[in-house]
């Protein structure tokens, strides 16, 4: 049984966590230079979603 789905994004892409967070992902914060691309470290953003975050949804359906 999984529990638990996390997500990782970078800090610039708007679009991905609009999309996250429409989808039920809560933002659980920034992990700083987490990634190098470009020739620079890069923050990223953290989400998650709970299987009671989804069982909650559907009770109030």
């Amino acid at each position: 049984m999984v529990m638990r789905i996390e997500a990782d994004t970078q800090t610039d892409n708007i679009a991905e966590q609009r999309a996250l967070e429409k989808a039920g992902f809560t933002r659980e914060g920034v992990l700083r230079s987490v990634v190098f691309r470009d020739g620079r470290w890069r923050d990223g953003v953290k989400y998650s979603i709970l299987r009671d975050d989804i069982d909650a949804d559907a009770s109030r359906d």
